[in-house]
């Protein structure tokens, strides 16, 4: 079984692009996405303090081992940056590429990843004690539409004066809830007493959630 640690410099020399695209997107992806945590997380041309690197090209080429100062010319002369993507490996391995542009990529793509992302709300469903049955069946497809949209549902039985002495009632409406929506729902938070209300806590069903 081959040394695979970070320090086996034999390994080092057979790092493919890919992996070391990859070590510099997994790092910057561990940190926020503002761009002055970005450019504090990679040392970069004159800031790196090894005497010696490893050396890649911008198309993964590998360009050998040399003093920092040579690579640091190679990269002026190429227009580019010379950037420490891998700093525990002997010798830290730096990579050719323009680091200003790099960095507005990824910060582009963060943004757009969090622009597509809808995060999960809790949307409330009301009813009452009294509610009668076409009533709840008519607020069980709104929660069902909810629920198909990715959000948690909360449904609740309000009660008002008296009728908190009748919690027999609002347990019959939750049920009668939850099993209109059994094939499209699971219970996060059975039935359960917040204040005035009753209340039961949906999410969409596993099932669902993969296939959205």
């Amino acid at each position: 079984m081959p040394d695979c640690s970070p320090h086996n410099s034999s390994l080092t020399w057979i790092l493919p692009y890919d992996i070391l695209q990859k070590i510099v997107v997994d790092k910057i992806h561990s940190e926020t996405d503002r761009e002055d945590t970005i450019a504090r997380e990679f040392r970069i041309n004159e800031r790196i303090r090894s005497r010696e690197v490893l050396v890649i090209g911008e198309s993964g080429e590998q360009l050998g081992t040399m003093p920092t100062l040579e690579a640091i010319r190679i990269a002026r002369e190429k227009g580019v940056d010379l950037v420490e993507v891998s700093p525990t490996a002997v010798p830290p391995v730096c990579r050719l590429m323009d680091y200003g542009r790099f960095k507005y990529e990824q910060a582009k793509k963060e943004r757009d990843s969090r622009k597509n992302h809808k995060p999960i709300e809790i949307r409330e469903i009301r009813l009452r004690p009294k509610t009668n049955e076409h009533d709840i069946d008519t607020k069980s497809k709104v929660a069902s539409k909810l629920l198909g949209e990715g959000d948690k549902v909360k449904v609740s039985v309000v009660f008002r004066g008296r009728e908190m002495n009748h919690p027999d009632l609002a347990k019959g409406i939750l049920a009668r809830v939850v099993e209109n929506l059994k094939d499209e729902s699971n219970v996060e938070v059975g039935v359960m007493m917040e204040g005035r209300s009753m209340t039961v806590l949906l999410v969409p069903a596993a099932k669902k959630q993969r296939d959205s």
